[in-house]
Order: C-alpha cells, then sequence, then structure tokens
C-alpha cells in the first residue's frame, strides 16, 4: 500500500447523511502512512431513481472496493439495505469489517457472523484490520509502555 496503490475501501451508506459514516473516514485520516481511496459514494442519486437504480449504484461502488466497511449502527436503522451491501460483498468475495457501534452497544449477531473481523472504533485497530483483510499485512506493531522505576 502507497500513495501510487492505496486500498480501496467501501463503507456502507443508504445516501443519505450519517454520522457514523463521516467519523469513518475521521479516523482514518488521522492515521500517518496510511493511504486509502473511498469507493463508496453516499450521496442521494436523483429523485426519480428507484431501489432498482439505488441498488445498481451501490453494487459499482461494491465492486470497486477490497474491502468492505460495515458500520453496524446503521444496521440497526436499515437493516434491509446494509444487509444486501454484506450480500454483494460476499458474492464479490470482498472481506468485510465491522465497525462496533460508536460509544457502546451490542452488534447484531448477523453482521458479527458475516464480518472476517470486527473492530472497535480506534484508528490503530481499524487501520491494522484494513491492511490485513484487504492486502494480507501484518503490521505487527508493538504497544511500548514505560514505567517510571525511581
Amino acid at each position: 500500500m502507497s500513495k501510487e496503490d492505496p486500498i480501496r475501501i467501501f463503507v456502507t451508506h443508504v445516501f443519505t447523511d450519517h454520522p457514523d459514516y463521516h467519523r469513518v473516514f475521521e479516523y482514518l485520516e488521522s492515521s500517518t502512512n496510511f493511504f486509502y481511496k473511498n469507493c463508496s459514494d453516499p450521496k442521494a442519486p436523483p429523485v426519480a431513481a428507484g431501489k432498482d437504480t439505488k441498488k445498481e449504484l451501490l453494487l459499482a461502488q461494491i465492486r470497486a472496493a477490497e474491502v468492505v466497511v460495515v458500520v453496524s449502527s446503521m444496521y440497526s436503522e436499515t437493516r434491509d439495505w446494509i444487509a444486501f451491501q454484506m450480500d454483494a460483498a460476499q458474492a464479490a468475495s470482498l472481506p468485510i469489517i465491522a465497525l462496533e457501534p460508536f460509544g457502546g452497544g451490542k452488534i447484531a449477531a448477523e453482521v458479527k457472523a458475516r464480518a472476517a473481523e470486527v473492530v472497535p472504533w480506534n484508528e490503530r485497530v481499524m487501520v491494522d484490520a484494513l491492511r490485513k483483510h484487504a492486502r494480507g499485512e501484518d503490521t505487527k506493531r508493538w504497544d511500548v509502555i514505560e514505567f517510571d522505576m525511581s
């Protein structure tokens, strides 16, 4: 993964403005040396667009990605649309990374069962999961804890 070859990410959405959708990118942007391309486009399609048109738009966005991030808080609000996106990801053999509900809460059993990994809202853990499942990169990062022994 580099600037020239960023990880292509699709984040679930339902063509509406959702704070958790935007929060995903706030977390990713706070990571240094992590390059990604957002393949999802939650801008609302034309008003005349029907359900089939929306599904085609979502499928095209998912096909362009290497990994799908499911915002689990959206699942409880729009179960059918998020399930459709997970179905599309699995049909395309794309790994699914599920984010726990922001601020706590229980993740839906279906989302948990279909995810390759469930991660908390933690920039480092999110980035490591994306690298691992999209490109097979193992970061092998270590936490260093310093103790004052005086």
